[in-house]
């Protein structure tokens, strides 16, 4: 694999081999992202996945995407299990690494439903084989069968499996559609607010039990533990953003979805991404750790 993400040959020439990788290289990071919500881990997922690809006997292969989702998505396992330990001791809350989209990402619905904050949270709490399924069937929409040879289950085993998972994430999911002009006027007014340090104008259009969790990894201030409550909430953003002659807040496409972007000196400091349920922010979500904000520079294509 080249610097730039990129895979060549020995002699310098792609091949078939690296064609079928390089075609469903964004459909395998995609699957890997929305297992890891970490797009290093995921990144590293697809190098493990093409050390196997280019060792695998291609003339017994009857479909090139099946067998390279099957292989991403046994790695994503290994990989889920191994950071789940890690982020036990983790620094204060952890959080999805935001990834700056392209606009077709949003038009997809499901598919930016799917890579939302709020969404890759709520797949936080399934277990690594619950969450597979789910990303899998749900998003993917690939067939039972299929799904049951990546994760090493019968196919009765991988339904009852879905059922389960999707009937714990209906229950957590945010509730119900936000149009985009209600998302842009929540946005807009949670930016004006906290550029200006208006409490009352964030009470406005904070929901009364909003949750603010803060990710700063241990290298930068950030909340340890979640804030809850307009009251709260309004007054630690107003109290940290607000008024600071260096800073900026502009608006950007995060994970699919409106959000904004902090800038202290012209420098990314911190990712503000929203959750929003009947019109109303109930999820505050503050990226801050340096380590996880590289995917901010460029935007990164995610297929289906």
């Amino acid at each position: 694999m080249d610097a730039g993400g990129g895979i060549v040959s020995a002699d310098g020439r792609g091949d078939g081999t690296v064609d079928a990788f390089v075609n469903h290289r964004n459909l395998l990071f995609t699957v890997a992202y929305e297992m890891l919500g970490s797009a290093a881990d995921a990144e590293d997922v697809l190098q493990e996945t093409w050390l196997r690809w280019a060792d695998a006997d291609h003339a017994t292969v009857r479909d090139q995407r099946a067998y390279l989702v099957r292989i991403t998505t046994r790695q994503s396992l290994n990989r889920l299990r191994a950071v789940g330990r890690r982020r036990e001791s983790y620094v204060g809350s952890w959080l999805p690494e935001p990834l700056l989209t392209a606009p077709d990402v949003a038009d997809d619905v499901e598919l930016a439903e799917s890579v939302s904050m709020a969404m890759l949270l709520v797949l936080e709490t399934l277990a690594p084989t619950e969450r597979a399924v789910f990303v899998l069937r749900e998003v993917f929409d690939i067939g039972y069968d299929e799904i049951a040879e990546a994760v090493d289950k019968s196919s009765a085993a991988v339904r009852q499996i879905a059922h389960r998972a999707r009937a714990h994430v209906a229950a957590r999911r945010p509730r119900g559609m936000v149009s985009p002009a209600d998302t842009r006027r929540a946005l807009d007014a949670f930016r004006l607010a906290v550029e200006t340090g208006d409490v009352q104008g964030l009470l406005d259009v904070l929901a009364p039990d909003v949750v603010l969790l803060g990710d700063g990894g241990g290298i930068k201030q950030a909340v340890l533990r979640p804030v809850a409550g307009a009251d709260k909430v309004a007054r630690l953003l107003c109290s940290r953003h607000a008024r600071v002659a260096t800073m900026s807040l502009h608006p950007a496409q995060v994970n699919g979805h409106p959000a904004l972007v902090l800038r202290l000196d012209g420098a990314v400091d911190t990712v503000l991404a929203l959750r929003i349920d009947g019109g109303l922010i109930s999820g505050v979500y503050a990226v801050r750790n340096p380590e996880k904000l590289s995917h901010m520079r460029r935007e990164t294509t995610l297929r289906r």
